[in-house]
């Protein structure tokens, strides 16, 4: 059976030897040891109102839950980040918000509860890094919705950059609203 430590062991040394090469990166090692895009949105950690500026600026909200050594978080940095195409159609379409999920920065959640990182991933059953949460447009009703209703998708774990841009896709051509990332994935392979 393949595992993904076998899949990264061979990544590493398909890097080593030159086979794959990731693209350029202009990603940063943050003070609490994630790697970060230079393009993430930075934020006062009040969802409701990064919501509303993404919204304002005509782009999707995201957040990116992310853990230090994460070598999965790493990899889509250093991989899918670093191509241009992915990089670019992200920072035209999204705001990224960056979250540590064992963080304690105080972050306001759309029903106005202040919590840390931490507890706000535990609210959301945030388990697995790196985690892509996506928000409707509007923050409109969200505020009673239990919280995995207020996402309209969600992706767990490392995606290959085809599919990792896909899912970027879904959300911004709200195919969600038509069906699942898996029926959108085989639409459009």
């Amino acid at each position: 059976m393949v595992s993904r430590r076998t899949i990264l062991a061979g990544l590493g040394a398909a890097f080593a030897i030159g086979i794959a090469r990731p693209g350029k990166t202009d990603a940063i090692m943050t003070e609490d040891g994630l790697y970060r895009q230079p393009w993430f949105l930075e934020s006062l950690l009040e969802l409701p109102d990064d919501l509303a500026a993404a919204t304002s600026a005509k782009k999707r909200f995201a957040v990116m839950w992310e853990l230090r050594g994460c070598p999965y978080c790493k990899e889509t940095h250093l991989v899918n980040f670093a191509q241009p195409e992915i990089e670019n159609y992200i920072k035209t379409r999204f705001d990224v918000l960056q979250l540590n999920i064992i963080g304690d920065r105080e972050v306001t959640d759309f029903d106005g509860e202040r919590l840390p990182e931490k507890r706000l991933a535990e609210k959301y059953g945030v388990r697995f890094t790196p985690t892509f949460q996506f928000f409707p447009e509007t923050a409109d009703g969200l505020a009673g919705r239990k919280p995995r209703d207020r996402e309209v998708t969600r992706a767990q774990g490392y995606l290959e950059p085809r599919h990792f841009l896909a899912m970027f896709r879904f959300v911004a051509e709200r195919a969600y609203e038509k069906g699942s990332l898996r029926d959108f994935l085989r639409a459009n392979s």
